[in-house]
């Protein structure tokens, strides 16, 4: 049995970056600051999203810099070649299954209800 479930609650670090392309997908990068449990607590930990599909659309048109939202979905590494030294790259990215948009009215310049939407 295996399992790669990732769930997290955090404040959206910029806006969406979005991509459409011609076969109708659309794909959404964003990044998410998580505060950790703890004390000393300074530094929020950073993820990079990827969101595709409806899904994308959603965040597209109602996530914006600063928005508190909740994720489920998978960790995948991207790799590449660095164009430079040549080297081997890679970084982690969390796969969006679902997304959550969190907070009240004021938090979303969007206007969405303050109960939780899920799509």
């Amino acid at each position: 049995m295996s399992l790669n479930v990732v769930t997290l609650v955090g404040r959206v670090g910029g806006d969406p970056d979005v991509k459409y392309f011609e076969s109708g997908t659309v794909k959404c990068n964003l990044t998410l600051a998580v505060n950790r449990r703890s004390k000393n607590n300074d530094q929020p930990d950073w993820f990079n999203l990827e969101i595709w599909g409806k899904t994308a659309q959603v965040a597209a048109d109602y996530v914006r810099k600063g928005a508190l939202i909740g994720v489920t979905g998978s960790l995948k590494f991207d790799r590449w070649q660095d164009r430079n030294t040549g080297s081997n790259r890679s970084k982690p990215v969390i796969r969006v299954d679902q997304l959550d948009l969190l907070g009240s009215k004021r938090d979303n310049e969007s206007g969405m209800s303050q109960n939780n939407s899920e799509f």
